[in-house]
């Protein structure tokens, strides 16, 4: 016998397979005796009209609940929807797309470390810092360079908090933080425009 209360949160943001019925469990996270009844009602099946994503609102959810269990008293959490990606196969390996965006910054990075340098005449910095120290002139300072280029990347390490996979610690990089607000913003604008132009087309049934 399910409980009489139930608390429901909306999760934030699902994967889901094109065409895939989407259940209660599978957008809401559901705390209540018996919760499994709840689960494994069906809430929506998006076609492949929907585009990649799509949204889920709160009160569909309490509407099929509902119509299963009229008595009980839902306390609803969190956001008010559920933005829903659809998984597509990719069409480019993993490894191929890896490498070619890896090679696009290493050459754009380096190219403007580069054009920096230039800027500021940094090899004249150089030189006068090593004649202001040892009185004498050396058109390649080798002794300042070679260090100066090592702090660079120790430096970019330690501004972006990465050693290849490991994090050198539980603090955000500044790229993290910029992608966390970008995604964000992404699906704020989904939901908002989801909402306002209500492009949502018929859904496929559940059976």
């Amino acid at each position: 016998m399910a409980s009489e209360q139930a608390f429901l949160q909306m999760k934030k943001r699902v994967q889901a397979l094109p065409g895939q019925l989407l259940r209660v469990g599978d957008v809401a996270d559901i705390l209540a005796e018996g919760k499994e009844a709840f689960e494994g009602i069906p809430v929506a099946r998006f076609g492949k009209t929907e585009g990649n994503m799509a949204v889920v609102e709160l009160m569909e959810v309490l509407q099929v609940i509902r119509e299963k269990e009229p008595a009980l008293d839902i306390h609803t959490i969190g956001p008010p929807q559920t933005l829903v990606e659809f998984k597509t196969p990719e069409p480019v390996p993993r490894w191929f797309a890896l490498a070619g965006v890896w090679a696009l910054l290493f050459v754009g990075s380096g190219l403007a470390i580069m054009n920096f340098h230039t800027d500021v005449s940094m090899e004249q910095v150089h030189q006068r810092i090593y004649y202001l120290v040892t009185g004498a002139y050396n058109d390649r300072p080798l002794i300042l360079q070679i260090p100066y280029s090592l702090g660079i990347g120790l430096g970019m390490v330690l501004f972006f908090n990465h050693v290849f996979k490991r994090k050198l610690n539980d603090e955000p990089s500044p790229l993290e933080l910029e992608v966390f607000l970008y995604q964000e913003n992404i699906d704020q604008y989904v939901i908002d425009h989801e909402k306002s132009q209500k492009r949502r087309g018929p859904r496929v049934p559940f059976g």
